[in-house]
């Protein structure tokens, strides 16, 4: 994992960025006997669990995967009918009719033409909704098996129908991050009951589970009744036939970013330009002009193809761009024109079709434009996961396609602002992305105890696993990295090992989410103990998301999150020192050789872990890009809001200091050398005056009643 090499815009520097080079094995691609793929056999494999939740990358094969699965529970499970939901329209094209047996499947996957709701006229708003709740109730009164609908169309069918009337039935919801736990949450609330009803089987998909708020996606007692199926990034990546590199860069300019989105934007590569909503900092309120500036920036404008609706620009090297405008929504028809011909399967697989498309709220999730190279997005999203989404755009493999990559250009923070609030909650919030990006990109860990012995299908090199060494086992077929470390903590409960095994990007994801972490881990490094960060803020967060787990298996579940973190974020620090000699790394192998690096220069224990601030990676950077005067500016700015110790981080303290009490003999002491262990007891300090303060009220309140 390396710094991308790319041209930077004037006035503009990045912030950190995410390399990824890929084997290209060629394994996510090749099918079995049956017509699946390496995800879709993996998820084929638990076709007889009643709730299934499938976590995939896009353009891993989610939507045949269903298909698979549904055929099966539809012929052999004795399921009655299966109703697949999608969030918009538009994605109801993927679950149109495939001859899965002219690939070696059991039965075809068809859908009546009239029960693809996704084609029936009309929006999903009330106003038009009754004809299509009356469309739900035909069907689950025929003898039809499949039905597509989105999720607003099915919401309205569960109000008035009820849950009971989809008994005996497959429900498949497609891009299941948009149900939240949230009792706000409508199709949440009713999954809830199906779950609670138990007369249905459900299969959720989603390539990005964590949401871009805070909120889990189902409650705990909930997401505890899915059989998971993984799929990494990772994975699918490194098995494509044709795509090399991914390259995620963040650049932040001064000035209106027409006049800076010119020096990202490549002519030469295939790409999607998200231009930001009109109520982000970076808009200039008026999306059609942002429009044409773009388009005169390209080059000069020679009309609009007829037949596609696409705006013709001959380029400064006369190449006539053949550029397609989403986001003009005042003539409907011309609108109509260009979705038809992106969407024309004819064209699917030519490349020079179209060169150039300019979205605000479209072209995301399930938008399959497979010569996407670059996915340039303008403004900061406040959702990690339309982050996620919208990188998904352009790492579909396609020949002759080696290199993609995902900029987002945001507004800088400026030195001589009086209020720099929401310039830094920006510039806080990519570096939360981009962070996140480089857990999600990266290999999945397999933490172990120290010595705890060499783990299957694990390759530990031409010397093998040796005991009291440094063991860095890597699975040549997932690209599973196993670590073994001193001091872990080992989860006890079956939840508590799946989480560590599958789930520790959504604790990460929560922890990148936490505010104060950010703050205080980029910009108030002075003040903030890496332990603050690693074992209070983190410890907060898996036992809010994990109330149900016992002490140590919350524990368990921090180490490796934290772990997770800080392994990839020293080894990129390592890798970075290599490049800074002069060395290589090479290719698909970069993490691993720096985590090797890492590893063989530290006794990797879990306290030297505790001990490392996992945001020093992105400060090193930001630190040489950012001059003194704005750096500084924005330290005091988040420094002079700490406050002093908040009782529930002084109580955190407090049953730390009683583990060391437990470990040492002794309570911390608060004029130590050591910084955690005087934060320890400042924190055993604070508690007790907060005790103090709560008796000396409850005492005046009792001598007030007595009066």
């Amino acid at each position: 994992m390396t710094e991308p090499t790319s041209t930077n815009p004037t006035n503009a520097y990045t912030v950190p960025s995410v390399s990824i080079a890929t084997a290209r094995t060629g394994a996510s691609s090749k099918a079995n006997a049956l017509g699946m793929r390496a995800m879709q056999e993996r998820a084929y494999a638990k076709r007889g669990e009643q709730y299934l939740l499938i976590k995939s990358p896009p353009a891993s094969g989610k939507s045949r995967a269903l298909m698979f699965i549904a055929l099966d529970k539809l012929n052999n499970q004795g399921l009655r009918q299966a109703i697949i939901v999608v969030p918009e329209r538009s994605i109801g094209g993927s679950f149109a009719d495939e001859p899965l047996s002219q690939f070696g499947f059991y039965w075809d996957w068809q859908v009546a033409p009239q029960w693809n709701l996704c084609d029936a006229p009309g929006a999903d708003e009330p106003r038009v909704a009754k004809s299509k709740v009356e469309a739900v109730r035909k069907f689950l009164e025929s003898d039809d098996r499949v039905l597509v609908c989105t999720h607003a169309t099915f919401r309205f069918a569960v109000e008035e129908l009820g849950v009971e009337a989809f008994d005996g039935r497959l429900i498949a919801v497609d891009e299941f991050h948009h149900v939240s736990a949230n009792p706000d949450n409508k199709l949440g609330s009713q999954l809830g009951a199906f779950i609670t009803r138990d007369k249905v089987h459900l299969a959720a998909m989603t390539g990005s589970y964590f949401r871009g708020d805070s909120v889990a996606v189902l409650t705990p007692a909930d997401e505890a009744r899915f059989d998971t199926v993984t799929y990494t990034y990772y994975e699918q990546l490194n098995g494509y036939h044709w795509l090399k590199s991914l390259d995620i860069g963040y650049f932040f300019y001064t000035g209106p970013y027409v006049d800076a989105v010119t020096k990202v934007l490549d002519p030469a590569l295939k790409t999607i330009v998200h231009i930001p909503n009109v109520n982000a900092r970076e808009s200039l309120k008026d999306k059609e002009r942002e429009v044409n500036e773009i388009l005169h920036a390209l080059g000069v404008w020679k009309g609009i193809d007829p037949g596609t609706g696409f705006h013709r620009i001959e380029a400064a090297d006369g190449r006539i761009l053949k550029v397609a405008d989403l986001v003009d929504d005042s003539d409907l028809s011309q609108r109509s024109r260009v979705l038809a011909a992106l969407k024309d399967p004819a064209q699917k697989g030519n490349r020079e079709h179209v060169d150039i498309i300019v979205a605000l709220g479209m072209a995301k999730e399930g938008f399959d434009w497979i010569w996407c190279e670059h996915a340039l997005t303008i403004g900061y999203r406040s959702s990690l996961t339309e982050i996620v989404q919208i990188i998904g755009r352009a790492t579909r493999d396609a020949p002759g396609k080696e290199r993609t990559r995902f900029t987002n250009l945001i507004a800088e923070p400026a030195a001589e602002q009086g209020a720099v609030a929401e310039a830094v909650n920006d510039m806080l919030k990519a570096i939360s992305a981009s962070l996140l990006m480089e857990q999600v990109l990266a290999p999945r860990y397999e933490f172990t105890p120290k010595d705890a012995g060499p783990q299957p299908g694990f390759d530990y090199g031409e010397a093998g696993y040796q005991a009291g060494r440094h063991n860095v086992g890597v699975n040549k077929e997932t690209g599973q990295i196993h670590l073994e470390i001193n001091g872990l903590s080992k989860p006890q409960s079956p939840e508590a090992t799946r989480i560590c095994k599958e789930d520790l990007n959504e604790v990460i994801t929560g922890f990148l989410q936490d505010k104060p972490s950010l703050e205080r881990g980029l910009f108030d490094q002075d003040n903030t103990l890496p332990e603050e960060l690693t074992q209070l803020r983190m410890g907060k967060i898996v036992r809010e998301r994990y109330p149900e787990l016992s002490d140590t298996d919350q524990e368990a579940v921090r180490q490796h999150a934290i772990a997770a973190m800080n392994v990839t974020q020293q080894a990129k620090l390592a890798l970075a020192q290599v490049d800074a000699e002069g060395g290589a790394t090479s290719g698909c192998t970069a993490l691993i050789d720096g985590v090797r690096k890492f590893i063989n220069v530290r006794d990797l224990d879990i306290d030297l872990i505790d001990r490392i601030n996992p945001f020093d990676a992105a400060y090193a950077i930001l630190a040489k890009a950012m001059d003194e005067k704005l750096l500084r500016q924005i330290q005091a700015s988040i420094g002079a809001k700490k406050a002093n110790i908040p009782e529930e981080e002084a109580r955190e303290l407090a049953r730390r200091a009683l583990q060391f009490k437990n470990e040492r003999g002794r309570l911390p002491d608060i004029n130590a050398a050591d910084a955690w262990e005087k934060r320890m007891a400042e924190g055993v300090a604070a508690l007790a005056r907060y005790r103090a303060q709560a008796r000396a009220v409850e005492g005046q309140q009792g001598a007030g009643s007595n009066g």
